[in-house]
């Protein structure tokens, strides 16, 4: 986008004129010769005044920004945002590695705290599966034969659970999980 401030200029410069007409001829051609030279302190402080507002309303974008660029006696604009994110693909149907070997399927119905679904729904968002896909992915490594059930007490640990430097008693932590 571009913006010519040449008509702004010209405009400052027809109300000066103007004004000077009521103290008569010498004074109306002393403020001609006048705003001629104070053209571009005048533009200056035009494009510093755009400038400034560029900068304001790209603090107040969330991303993305406007960049303003002198080119010649115009001023280009260019505004950049970062792409949105992809809308989230479908959930997907039942993959083979989903089938058991003999191509049965069992239904469930799992009944879990709201804030660990959509924790789990998030995990699997961020994997590019599905909420069931992450699911059976989850079920069947805990499940395998090679499957190691970690227990670990983190109490003892300083900052992680137990008394940090500063004498905070956080209390018991764990963590769990299948390896």
């Amino acid at each position: 986008m571009h913006m010519d401030i040449t008509p702004y200029i010209d405009s400052l410069r027809r109300d000066l004129v103007a004004a000077a007409e009521a103290a008569g001829p010498e004074a109306r051609e002393a403020t001609e010769r006048l705003t001629y030279a104070l053209d571009p302190a005048a533009r200056l402080a035009l494009m510093e005044a755009i400038s400034q507002a560029a900068a304001e309303i790209t603090a107040e974008m969330s991303d993305g920004g406007v960049d303003v660029r002198l080119n010649g006696r115009e001023l280009d604009f260019v505004v950049h945002q970062t792409p949105l994110a992809p809308p989230p693909a479908p959930p997907t149907p039942a993959s083979a590695e989903e089938v058991d070997e003999d191509g049965n399927v069992a239904r469930i119905t799992l009944r879990i705290p709201e804030s660990v679904k959509a924790k789990a729904e998030e995990m699997a968002a961020k994997s590019g599966h599905s909420l069931n896909t992450w699911l059976v992915t989850v079920v069947r490594a805990a499940t395998r034969d090679s499957a190691i059930n970690v227990d670990i007490d983190l109490s003892s640990i300083p900052f992680l659970g137990g008394n940090d430097l500063f004498g905070d008693k956080r209390g018991n932590r764990r963590m769990t999980g299948w390896v």
